[in-house]
């Protein structure tokens, strides 16, 4: 069975156990997962409701993207146990000849890139969950405005958890110039993200008041 497809208390059990798998990148995603949820639910309270008819194209668009979202991140949770079941496993190859240990130091390699590349991805889909939320906070229901900065402050949060496990990764892997890349990529992600949380957290505390 598929870890989304566990009950959450099943999960949680897993992510506790002593197996490294799931673990904190499966852990973003799901969290991801969670945000692009709440963000979805202000556009399905905010669609259809009286006095917010001008706001309802917009909300459709932003729930489609945000339920896209949704999907995705499950599926980024499955793929990034498996790929930290390969980093786990290239260690393992054995290391008694030369050519073994040639090999073995190309398959560790292959596989760090590989676990480094979904966990980017994870942080990637979180950011867009940020940027979401931006306007689901702004022309959304005003009674669920906390709930878009719940996702904000959620999916940001989620996307630095996942960024960790790209930094992890990339540490031992010896190629200068896709490390640089790493880092370029990563750098982007961040730029604008607390701007925009900060953003939704000072509409939601307008819109309630507090």
């Amino acid at each position: 069975m598929a870890h989304v497809d566990k009950r959450v208390s099943e999960f949680l059990d897993m992510l506790a156990s002593k197996d490294p798998t799931p673990g904190g990148g499966s852990g973003a995603a799901l969290g991801g997962a969670l945000a692009a949820a709440l963000v979805s639910m202000v556009c399905n309270l905010t669609i259809g409701k009286k006095g917010y008819e001008d706001a309802e194209e917009q909300m459709r668009d932003i729930l489609a993207q945000s339920e896209a979202l949704r999907a995705e991140l499950p599926e980024l949770l499955e793929a990034d146990t498996q790929v930290y079941g390969r980093v786990m496993a290239a260690y393992r190859l054995p290391r008694k000849t030369d050519e073994d240990k040639a090999a073995r130091r190309h398959a560790i390699q292959e596989a760090l890139r590989e676990a480094s590349e979904v966990p980017l991805a994870i942080a990637d889909r979180c950011a867009q969950v940020v940027d979401l939320a931006l306007p689901a906070a702004e022309h959304g229901n005003n009674w669920a405005v906390s709930d878009a900065g719940v996702g904000a402050l959620l999916a940001e949060a989620c996307m630095h958890a996942a960024l960790l496990n790209v930094s992890i990764n990339m540490a031992s892997i010896q190629d200068a110039e896709y490390v640089d890349d790493l880092r370029e990529r990563m750098t982007a992600l961040t730029a604008s993200r607390e701007e925009t949380k900060a953003r939704v957290l000072e509409l939601v505390h307008g819109k309630i008041g507090a």
